[in-house]
């Protein structure tokens, strides 16, 4: 049994360390859900209560079971893991989130801080540390592996990329020419070149190439935003491949 958990048959344990710990988790993937569910229903003391397949489903569910720590993925459609944990927080500044993701950069792990998480878990993080996470995270006590503090001491005070540079970089990410970006976003060349000179500095880079390589690793960008061009930016840009030049 974990050490946090001993304290539980002393006189001294508080009423949170002699109840079940109640876990609501939120990741867009059944799959995960489910692992979780299982998982965590190996483990005495902790129960997971519900779930959410969206940002929006876990403030909803969180409004609705209150649950003691919820294990929030970063990546979900809508609205992301940052935004829901923003939202729980406002309706609840008590409220314990850990986030549960596969992305291991410092500006991902320095913005879901700021939202409000108490906690940071890779998913290949081991049951056990997991389950000590949680209890951490109910105790009101940071949730943080030394592999997760290392890559966020790496975070720095710097001028972060604007929404408009990230959507850049993500176009260009897609392999995008910057006449195809201008065109995507609605705005001239120039001004396209004049974004990419701003992320260039930003990220300490030389070229297009060296800066989505930079924004992968920090965590601006993820492989999976491959998938994630709307529509219309796939009209557009299907149109320009068409076009002669």
């Amino acid at each position: 049994m974990h050490a946090i958990w001993h304290i539980a048959n002393t006189q001294a344990a508080g009423p949170l360390e002699r109840m079940t710990i109640r876990v609501l988790t939120a990741d867009d993937h059944l799959v995960v859900r489910a692992g979780l569910a299982s998982l965590i229903a190996t483990e005495p003391g902790i129960e997971v209560v519900g779930d959410a397949g969206t940002g929006v489903e876990a403030v909803e569910r969180y409004a609705a079971l209150r649950p003691d720590v919820v294990l929030m993925d970063l990546r979900m459609p809508g609205m992301d893991g940052v935004a829901a944990t923003q939202a729980i927080r406002r309706a609840d500044p008590q409220a314990r989130i850990v986030v549960l993701t596969m992305y291991d950069g410092d500006v991902d792990i320095h913005r879901a801080l700021v939202a409000g998480a108490i906690g940071y878990l890779l998913k290949e993080v081991p049951a056990a540390e997991l389950f000590q996470a949680i209890r951490n995270a109910a105790a009101g006590r940071r949730a943080l592996p030394s592999a997760v503090a290392s890559a966020l001491s790496d975070f720095t005070p710097r001028v972060d990329l604007t929404a408009r540079e990230v959507e850049v970089l993500r176009l260009v990410a897609k392999g995008l020419q910057n006449t195809q970006v201008a065109r995507v976003i609605g705005r001239t060349t120039g001004t396209v070149k004049v974004h990419l000179q701003h992320i260039f500095r930003k990220l300490g880079t030389e070229d297009r190439t060296e800066a989505v390589t930079v924004a992968l690793q920090r965590g601006y960008l993820h492989l999976d935003d491959h998938f994630d061009m709307d529509a219309e930016g796939d009209r557009r840009s299907a149109d320009d491949h068409r076009r002669p030049r």
